[in-house]
């Protein structure tokens, strides 16, 4: 019989892995991608306190007047420049990216050249 695979159950093993060799601190947070079917979401996390410094996604209703229209890596690419405009307002400037067990292709990356593009470093 054929069995089918888990693509989440794969990604989260993967999310496992990554997230034991990288850690967010006060100086340089965590960048969490988290990408559904339709929306992008990305949070700036302090590992160390546990904290939440910044988030944006494409559900806000600010950023979803600017995301009308335009395909879904592009969403990506405003959510990382949104994302970095609130970092720097927080004076945070450079970050460790946790691409959350995806691979570092389409949405995700686009994700990331947006947050580079906002003034972030990582």
């Amino acid at each position: 019989m054929i069995s089918q695979v888990n693509r989440n159950a794969v990604r989260l093993k993967r999310h496992k892995r990554v997230r034991g060799k990288i850690s967010g601190t006060a100086e340089m947070p965590r960048i969490s991608v988290y990408r559904s079917a339709i929306h992008v979401y990305a949070q700036l996390i302090d590992d160390v306190a546990g904290v939440t410094i910044c988030a944006s996604s494409s559900m806000e209703k600010t950023m979803r007047t600017a995301l009308k229209g335009v395909n879904k890596v592009e969403q990506a690419k405003l959510i990382g420049m949104d994302l970095a405009k609130k970092a720097i307002a927080k004076n945070v400037t450079a970050a460790v990216y946790d691409r959350g067990g995806y691979l570092y292709t389409g949405r995700v990356k686009a994700l990331a050249d947006g947050a580079r593009e906002g003034g972030l470093k990582f």
